[in-house]
């Protein structure tokens, strides 16, 4: 396996705890409560396959609420290995500047398929909800950029 496929999928786990416990300190900060849009856009993608998940009623709903969960977690691992990569062909920018582009590629990743699928319209966020949605991400892309630095560092070529 390629370094900076491994560097890039233990940086972006990295990131996903990080982007994980940002997002539940808002939630304990604000009050507010979790999104549902993980779930919704998995309904959404199983809407549009020719098979559904097993189950009925609290089955099939725990099994939406892990597969939403699942899917941040492989989005954010996902966006890790694609800057591994990235990284070890050459790409290297300053922390600050890797940082808003990890963080801001995952943010586009997400919000692109949430949109593409009618399950959010961007457009209509406030801008509260934009800030608990870029705030998260910026995180993750700061855990996950400084950890492709700390794996992958200039001086090595690598």
């Amino acid at each position: 396996m390629s370094m900076g496929i491994l560097a890039g999928a233990i940086a972006g786990a990295a990131g996903t705890a990080a982007l994980n416990a940002a997002t539940y300190l808002d939630m304990v900060v604000r009050g507010r409560g979790s999104s549902d849009t993980p779930e919704r856009t998995v309904e959404a993608v199983e809407d549009r396959l020719p098979v559904s998940l097993p189950g009925e009623g609290e089955a099939r709903e725990n099994r939406v609420s892990a597969l939403g969960s699942l899917s941040g977690v492989v989005t954010g691992v996902g966006i890790g290995v694609v800057f591994g990569v990235l990284r070890r062909a050459g790409l290297r920018p300053p922390l600050p500047v890797g940082a808003a582009l990890v963080g801001l590629a995952a943010m586009a990743s997400t919000d692109a398929s949430m949109a593409s699928l009618g399950v959010s319209d961007p457009r209509d966020w406030s801008a509260a909800d934009w800030f608990s949605d870029l705030m998260p991400h910026l995180v993750y892309g700061s855990v996950t950029y400084a950890a492709l630095a700390a794996f992958l560092p200039r001086d090595t070529g690598s």
